[in-house]
């Protein structure tokens, strides 16, 4: 498998300097470069994938980990995923934005592997966090060490709730919270209706909230 990584460019990204006004169609622009890179990579240009590759990789591998729960597949899954980009160039169109088509195949292929993976009984359980993973997030060092338990707990029992939560229904809360895509983002990535969209969300927050509701 080619090994995208090693592509990764030190290029700046581009921005906008503060202070200066921008109109709404020079900012539409400017959100839609993801294509405008994916259309060059789809004429040869191998430095725009690697711009893509460098801005989306970290991303990508998070939302995978939040499904899949192991540092190790996620950065396995996140590979196949760019992978499929990069063979997907010759008949890329731009008729979506570039991250919903991205986390499309990333969602493809999280849930796939939990599938797989619950087919074949696997010994290892998805509510055992993984040693290797990355860290949620760092408890305030002004904490004192019983707030940092609590606090670390009810890190552990929300994750452990999402991940309780059924492929699809996890991968629509993780797009619509943690990547705070909109509901036709989310239905373009998953394949299915904006009303789909909404019951999976509608179901998977009145299970967060029945498991967490003694955190409120």
């Amino acid at each position: 498998m080619t090994n995208f990584y090693s592509m990764s460019s030190e290029r700046p990204q581009p921005s906008f300097d503060e202070g200066v006004d921008i109109d709404m169609t020079a900012a539409a622009a400017y959100l839609e470069r993801d294509a405008e890179l994916m259309l060059r990579v789809r004429d040869g240009d191998a430095a725009s994938f690697a711009l893509l590759l460098e801005k989306h990789r970290r991303p990508v591998i998070h939302f995978l980990y939040r499904m899949v729960q192991n540092q190790a597949v996620s950065e396995e899954l996140a590979q196949e995923v760019f992978l499929r980009v990069y063979k997907a160039r010759a008949t890329y169109a731009p008729t979506a934005k570039f991250t919903t088509w991205l986390f499309r195949i990333a969602s493809h292929l999280a849930i796939n592997w939990l599938r797989d993976r619950r087919n074949e009984k696997s010994q290892s359980s998805l509510s055992e966090p993984s040693a290797d993973g990355p860290r949620l997030q760092v408890a305030d060092k002004a904490m004192t060490r019983e707030q940092e338990m609590v606090f670390e707990a009810r890190l552990r029992e929300v994750r452990e709730a999402i991940e309780a939560l059924p492929a699809k229904q996890r991968a629509a809360v993780l797009m619509h919270k943690y990547r705070e895509m909109g509901y036709a983002q989310i239905a373009a990535a998953l394949n299915c209706s904006e009303s789909a969209v909404k019951s999976l969300l509608f179901r998977a927050y009145e299970s967060l909230r029945a498991r967490l509701a003694h955190l409120a």
